[in-house]
């Protein structure tokens, strides 16, 4: 295919681009709806059929105030969510009252060879009106060489009335298959919002 150069005319006005193909599709998994959930997990569907898996936050709303939102990986099927991970977190802030903003590393949120839950989303707010939102991509979970890569991104109501910018990746530290995923706040219940899951062709 031949590069095609606009000069100065508009994408609108564009009549052909010419065919492109192996950029890749998303196939819709599955979808879980939370409803005073402890937690949501995806036991099936996470397998050799697709290189990279993505998981998008629907306004995941906690039922505790300032509660972290949190996820683990599983070898096992999700008899245990316990993989050493190694992680790492940034975040941007600014508040409704426009008196404070931050644009900082966050060392008290990542992991250093833990098994633990991993934060995504700090100190959520539980007012009626706020959630998190975003997506996380888990790399090639079925690898039997490598370890499990992942990248998350999204935003938040903080508590407090702040918005912040949430930037997580890091490794599951294991060659064994991650088969199961699993989502939580670090207290309460996921009062509402919806994960859904898909693969990337």
């Amino acid at each position: 295919m031949a590069l095609i150069k606009l000069n100065d005319r508009a994408v609108k006005d564009v009549t052909q681009f010419g065919s492109i193909s192996s950029l890749g599709s998303l196939t819709h998994i599955s979808t879980a709806t939370a409803s005073s959930s402890a937690s949501i997990e995806f036991t099936s569907g996470i397998d050799s059929t697709y290189k990279e898996y993505v998981f998008y936050f629907v306004n995941i709303h906690p039922a505790t105030d300032t509660a972290d939102f949190t996820f683990n990986v599983s070898i096992d099927s999700g008899s245990n969510y316990n993989v050493a991970k190694t992680t790492t977190q940034f975040r941007a802030v600014h508040n409704e009252s426009d008196t404070a903003t931050s644009l900082a590393y966050e060392g008290d949120t990542d992991l250093a060879q833990g098994t633990g839950f991993q934060i995504l989303f700090p100190f959520v707010g539980s007012d009626n009106d706020q959630s998190c939102s975003g997506y996380l991509h888990l790399f090639n979970p079925s690898s039997t060489t490598y370890v499990k890569h992942f990248i998350c991104m999204g935003n938040r109501s903080q508590a407090g009335d702040y918005t912040a910018n949430d930037f997580t990746a890091g490794y599951g530290n294991t060659v064994n298959p991650i088969d199961a995923v699993k989502f939580q706040f670090s207290s309460g219940n996921i009062d509402a919002g919806q994960i859904l899951l898909f693969g990337v062709n």
